[in-house]
């Protein structure tokens, strides 16, 4: 029997997160904090010998250049 694993993360920070802005739908792009919380999750989740056979993201770019770094970080880039 397999067993899968369901892993939800959020995006990292952006400019309207760090001034506490509700931003929604604006495509706002991640800051150097939240490339490096991206980077910094991507670590862990290889120390914990994560692997992924689908990744899934909204339209955004802050979502989409998230789950890259992570996967960058997992060597597992698309």
């Amino acid at each position: 029997m397999s067993k899968y694993k369901l892993i939800m993360l959020r995006h990292g920070e952006g400019a309207w997160n760090k001034e506490n802005r509700f931003c929604s739908w604006v495509d706002q792009k991640l800051n150097s904090e939240g490339m490096e919380e991206a980077r910094n999750c991507g670590k862990q989740l290889k120390a914990l010998n994560f692997e992924f056979d689908l990744v899934f993201t909204s339209v955004l770019n802050r979502s989409i250049h998230t789950a890259w770094l992570i996967l960058e970080e997992l060597g597992q880039e698309w």
